[in-house]
């Protein structure tokens, strides 16, 4: 069942989606080599029940924090722990809220330190293939054209595209109809409907798309050890132009002044 936001709704989730943008900006000021991957998640629990919501994955499916916390080679689903972060580290911090009935589910990948060229290149192409996909993520247009656009894009320069993982439907659920692939091809897929919101969520390997599940039953990392980028906003689509309802602003205000 694919459901259709009404404009109330989509404004009632994008508090929540904004709230994710301003938790992922708390966890940026904090990321530095030497700190733990707990210590991130114990910041945002905190930022996110003192604004009124609670973590939207924290118990969810069993899940047992309120970020995911992928270093390097994990693609998504790290368990926050000891982890420390190192010098020349990249890490995707993926954050969910739920308020008001609504969930919120954005994700940023940040350098720890000075990163080397080949990792800065990464992140900065598939942040690319993000809006890329959000472009595509118009009425009339089809789920295949969202993930046609971040695979086009990424592939381009030599990267993967992680097929066993998606992007999905986003609302009173955390994760609802449809799946969103980040690969495709034109003109393929379900329509898509004003009112849809999804969250479109590119995951892109530096080296072959294949993954594996830790024995923890959660974390997902590259099957060759290579490292993996992920950005995500959560979007409503519109006639003619993709609402983003999530943000970055407030994470690059925290990263400029760094």
């Amino acid at each position: 069942m694919i459901y259709l936001k009404t404009d109330e709704e989509i404004e009632i989730q994008r508090q929540s989606s904004l709230l994710v943008g301003k938790t992922l900006a708390e966890v940026a000021r904090m990321i530095r080599p030497g700190v733990t991957t707990i210590e991130l998640d114990k910041v945002a629990e905190t930022f996110i029940r003192d604004h009124g919501a609670v973590p939207g994955f924290k118990g969810y499916g069993g899940f047992p924090a309120t970020l995911c916390v992928s270093v390097n080679d994990v693609v998504v689903h790290g368990i926050p722990g000891e982890t420390v972060l190192q010098e020349g580290d990249i890490v995707s911090v993926d954050c969910g809220t739920l308020m008001n009935g609504f969930y919120g589910d954005s994700a940023y990948t940040f350098a720890v330190g000075e990163i080397d060229d080949q990792l800065s290149l990464l992140l900065e192409r598939t942040k690319e293939s993000l809006y890329l996909a959000i472009d595509q993520a118009v009425a009339g247009k089809r789920i295949g054209d969202i993930g046609n656009a971040v695979q086009k894009h990424v592939e381009s320069y030599g990267y993967s595209v992680v097929r066993d993982l998606v992007g999905h439907g986003v609302g009173r659920n955390l994760h609802e109809k449809p799946e969103v692939p980040n690969f495709g091809r034109k003109g393929t897929g379900i329509k898509l409907k004003p009112g849809l919101c999804l969250a479109i969520e590119p995951m892109v390997n530096l080296g072959v798309k294949e993954v594996f599940q830790d024995k923890d039953g959660w974390t997902i990392r590259t099957a060759d050890a290579k490292p993996s980028a992920h950005f995500e906003h959560d979007i409503a689509v519109r006639n003619g132009k993709a609402d983003i309802l999530s943000t970055f602003d407030h994470i690059e205000e925290v990263l400029n002044k760094k």
